[in-house]
């Protein structure tokens, strides 16, 4: 086929003249650090999600790591993550020094093997990390049966582990903000959630990242204090190297002098990206729609080729449509990657959703093995993640899709 080469990246972020308004309109107003745009941006998230709070942090991976240390997770306890995700879900586990537990997928799925992980709960088990990979929500009521079932091992070590009284289900939704999941948004779906608004995301701030949670069982703690109030300040205070005051306090007159709580981190958003953030919310839907439009015409074009494609849309659930998984059934690792080169070589860009984690040199020295996780590596070895975004025009789609066919006959 005679086509003329264009050139289609992986993953480039939709910014315009509304996103570098915004971003300016911070750094001239002299507050470009946490403050009024880091504000109403967690307000607008929280108000999007269905949660009473949201606190904006500079990544999900901060995101995750304070969640453990709200939670309390501590060495000698175990988190539970798939072995089918990126090194972040999992990486958060060695900051905080616990005991982390792999689960394979299920078979001809990205999904975690919910029976296998409701055998893996133990007493030492604190926290089990789902991912939402694509954007395509997980199934909670299968990981909340399998918490639920395991309930009686329960051990909990402080008072908000004895409000929830069972393992803390939170979600890894790096991928999956503006999802829907049986009624409900992502954000409100597991105990605790976890976004990122990085550069390839469908929503970005170039860096950033955002925590939120559903309401605490009990509502209130016994020191009179509401939970999520109490959980508000505290992330606050983890962010800020625990410091007692925040910079936009500290500047009213007078009110220089502040506390150090604890020893704490620096994982704060700023006003510069946050306004980003701003700008890129309010375009949000539309953006969520032109990826649905896209994927729909991938659906289509490929829907005679000899491929497992990942399902964005139910009866009544719809993921954020955030990445576009083909599996090239039959097709070995090399094969698959000689598909990612010929792409590349007609200016299209693809990649690889995911190496397992087992395989990776990091997880290799903590003892895992990828013969352990048999299911994951099959999903990987013939993977190709064609792509998705809101700079694709309809040519650049048609363009991909006849490679594509050409190139995997």
């Amino acid at each position: 086929m005679n086509i003329e080469l264009r050139n289609v990246p992986f993953s480039p972020p939709d910014m315009g003249e509304a996103e570098a308004k915004m971003a300016t309109e911070a750094i001239l107003s002299g507050w470009i650090t946490t403050g009024p745009k880091t504000k109403e941006f967690e307000r607008k998230i929280a108000e999007h999600c269905h949660t009473s709070k949201t606190v904006c942090l500079n990544s999900a991976t901060a995101s995750m790591e304070m969640a453990l240390r709200l939670i309390g997770v501590v060495p000698g306890d175990e988190v539970i993550v798939p072995a089918y995700t990126y090194t972040a879900t999992a990486s958060v586990t060695q900051h905080v020094g616990c005991k982390l537990v792999m689960v394979d997928s299920q078979k001809d799925s990205v999904e975690m093997d919910y029976d296998k992980l409701r055998d893996m709960i133990t007493e030492k088990t604190k926290v089990i990390i789902p991912v939402d990979l694509g954007g395509v929500i997980a199934d909670y009521d299968k990981i909340f049966a399998a918490v639920d079932a395991k309930k009686h091992l329960f051990k909990p070590i402080n008072e908000l582990q004895e409000a929830f009284g069972r393992v803390v289900v939170m979600a890894d939704a790096a991928h999956a903000f503006g999802a829907k999941w049986h009624g409900k948004m992502c954000g409100e779906i597991a105990d605790f959630t976890t976004l990122s608004f990085h550069a390839v995301k469908n929503l970005t701030t170039a860096e950033g990242g955002a925590l939120t949670w559903k309401n605490i069982p009990g509502g209130i703690r016994k020191d009179g204090q509401d939970w999520n109030e109490y959980l508000y300040k505290m992330v606050q205070l983890y962010s800020l190297h625990g410091q007692n005051k925040d910079a936009l306090t500290k500047t009213k007159l007078g009110a220089w002098e502040y506390d150090i709580i604890g020893p704490w981190y620096k994982c704060n958003m700023t006003d510069v990206v946050a306004g980003i953030g701003l700008a890129q919310f309010d375009r949000y839907q539309g953006m969520l729609e032109r990826r649905q439009e896209i994927v729909c015409r991938y659906n289509e074009g490929l829907k005679n080729c000899n491929v497992s494609l990942l399902t964005h849309k139910g009866v009544d659930w719809c993921s954020s449509h955030h990445l576009y998984l083909v599996r090239l059934l039959g097709k070995t690792v090399e094969e698959r990657n000689e598909v990612i080169v010929k792409m590349a070589e007609r200016g299209i860009a693809c990649n690889v959703h995911y190496k397992p984690l087992p395989m990776m040199t990091a997880y290799k020295a903590l003892g895992f093995d990828i013969k352990d996780f048999p299911n994951a590596y099959h999903l990987y070895e013939n993977e190709v993640t064609l792509p998705l975004h809101t700079k694709l025009s309809d040519e650049d789609v048609e363009y991909v899709i006849e490679n594509f066919i050409e190139i995997i006959k």
